[in-house]
């Protein structure tokens, strides 16, 4: 065979596939997001981190920065805004809530889960990415006059896509009991 025409083969394993299917579902959900129309220009439900919760309590903390990771750039190259203000906003927000994430896990089970990840979570996302519009993109102080605004929607969303995945955790474990059962 030629230099020139040299094959280059890849091989994945079950986790590379598991993570695939995941961050698709991820990627998914987010374009949906990206559909509803909301009142204030930032203010998003984060469907997609319902995945990242679930992949967080099922396959840890790194399998969830790949899903996590995956849905930003792809999503951001579906939605055609890659390498856009918006996509450093959304990289921002992952990265944000990827660190509290990795600290949240270590907390206590029996008094921190889905729920509260999912909040801490959301706080620290809409965090980052007013961190970062005030360094890059709106350098005066009076971006924090929103502040309240976002904290409210970080916190109800929050809630809520805690609340569908830790609904859908319990699922899955009634699911796997069954079989283990039968």
């Amino acid at each position: 065979m030629s230099e020139s025409k040299r094959l280059i083969t890849l091989t994945t394993t079950a986790e590379d596939q598991r993570i695939a299917q995941l961050a698709a579902a991820a990627i998914g959900l987010s374009l949906v997001d990206a559909a509803i129309p909301l009142p204030l220009p930032g203010v998003k439900p984060g469907l997609a981190n319902i995945v990242t919760l679930i992949v967080l309590a099922r396959y840890g903390w790194v399998a969830a920065a790949w899903v996590s990771g995956l849905r930003v750039f792809a999503g951001s190259l579906l939605l055609g805004y890659f390498l856009s203000p918006g996509f450093f906003m959304s990289l921002s927000g992952a990265l944000f809530s990827l660190l509290t994430l990795a600290l949240a896990v270590r907390l206590p089970r029996r008094c921190f889960g889905p729920v509260s990840w999912s909040i801490l979570a959301a706080f620290a996302h809409i965090g980052g990415q007013l961190l970062l519009a005030r360094w890059w993109l709106i350098p005066h102080d009076g971006l924090f006059l929103l502040v309240p605004f976002f904290a409210l929607a970080a916190l109800a969303f929050g809630i809520i896509n805690g609340l569908i995945a830790a609904r859908l955790l319990a699922e899955l474990a009634a699911r796997e009991a069954e079989v283990e059962n039968a």
